[in-house]
């Protein structure tokens, strides 16, 4: 193990001068901590930053987070993309307010077991909250993290293997300040996501840490952190039937050249299915085929129509082609699980990113 107290020293001063200001960072209230590492789980700061914002607007503590409904908690995450987090973070604040009922003195989870233990948290957010909102002696291992751990030790272990995360916590708990838990995990992650990034360039040889750096030492740290093969994409075939009743007879163009639809309706419906991308998210009545061409019977009108817009959509494992029909009817058809509502109350759902960037482009050409 290097000099510890020499990294701590570089590592708060680049820190000190380099950091970026955050509102998270400016508070040790638990709960917006909370709050935003969930957001920030496999989310840029530049896009968590505006759902941080609306979020605490909305649901200032986490007793108002908890009275919300789930359907208006996904709203508010659409666009977020991996939707179990919202709903993981509904449940836990409800069973937060739950268990304040219980208590003499109304408090956030303390330890690092009682936040560990709420839906939806693994041990880099305990131990991240732990550490951030109570300064205790927990890292937090995000993907910044392990880069940084990584070359500075040279380790050439895959970090998302059983054995690459328990080698990588060993070494991350020998190298953590016990003194300034909420500093040195602060200062790492933020130097991970700044200065040590994936492409390094000619950065490595300026670095405040160099000197003390193996992977540097050795040549390797371009080379790390090191990935297990990442699973094959499964591709999906997707056709949306988007009804409308009588639409462009009754559809205006805005001075902004958007189609403005007035007194239009048309059919949605909720995915249902836990084991499934976008549960509880609506949809168009949707169709999917097992490859590009091996369309179904179910609904024949596939055959005749036109796709007004198609698009491809990659998730972390799935690659979904999309395709998305519109049809103008005088009489809504009978499809099971369907909701007839208005055109312009789409906004009031919960809409997968695909179903939003559809509709953009179907505003600009309709």
């Amino acid at each position: 193990m290097q000099d510890k107290s020499l990294i701590y020293k570089r590592l708060y001063a680049w820190y000190e001068s380099s950091r970026r200001v955050l509102p998270w960072r400016e508070t040790e209230d638990p709960y917006y901590i909370w709050l935003s590492e969930v957001i920030l789980q496999q989310t840029r700061v530049a896009q968590g930053m505006e759902y941080y914002l609306r979020f605490i607007a909305r649901w200032p503590k986490v007793e108002d987070l908890a009275a919300a409904k789930e359907e208006e908690v996904l709203r508010e995450w659409q666009g977020l993309g991996y939707y179990s987090r919202a709903r993981n973070l509904h449940k836990a604040a409800q069973m937060i307010v739950e268990s304040l009922k219980f208590k003499v003195e109304r408090t956030f989870p303390q330890t690092f077991e009682e936040i560990r233990a709420l839906p939806g948290i693994g041990d880099y957010t305990a131990g991240a909250i732990a550490s951030f909102a109570y300064n205790l002696p927990y890292p937090a291992m995000d993907g910044n993290v392990y880069r940084v751990v990584a070359r500075l030790m040279d380790i050439d272990e895959a970090f998302d293997t059983t054995a690459g995360k328990k080698l990588f916590h060993k070494r991350i708990e020998e190298l953590l300040d016990r003194d300034n838990p909420r500093l040195f995990n602060s200062a790492i992650m933020e130097f991970g996501a700044l200065y040590c990034t994936p492409v390094l360039g000619d950065a490595c040889e300026a670095c405040p840490l160099a000197d003390i750096c193996m992977g540097h030492a050795h040549g390797t740290a371009e080379l790390l952190p090191v990935r297990k093969p990442r699973p094959k994409v499964r591709d999906r075939w997707f056709t949306y039937h988007i009804y409308l009743n009588d639409p462009y007879g009754k559809a205006d163009r805005s001075t902004a050249g958007r189609l403005e639809m007035v007194n239009v309706f048309t059919l949605i419906r909720k995915r249902e299915n836990p084991k499934d991308i976008w549960y509880h998210l609506y949809e168009f009545p949707c169709e999917e085929s097992v490859s590009e061409s091996g369309l179904s019977t179910e609904w024949s009108v596939l055959r005749q129509a036109k796709p007004v817009c198609e698009l491809t959509h990659v998730l972390s494992h799935q690659r979904i082609h999309a395709r998305f029909i519109i049809h103008k009817v005088q009489q809504m058809p009978e499809i099971p699980g369907t909701i007839l509502i208005r055109w312009d109350d789409l906004d009031d759902f919960a809409l997968s990113r695909l179903t939003l960037r559809a509709l953009d482009t179907i505003q600009h050409k309709a």
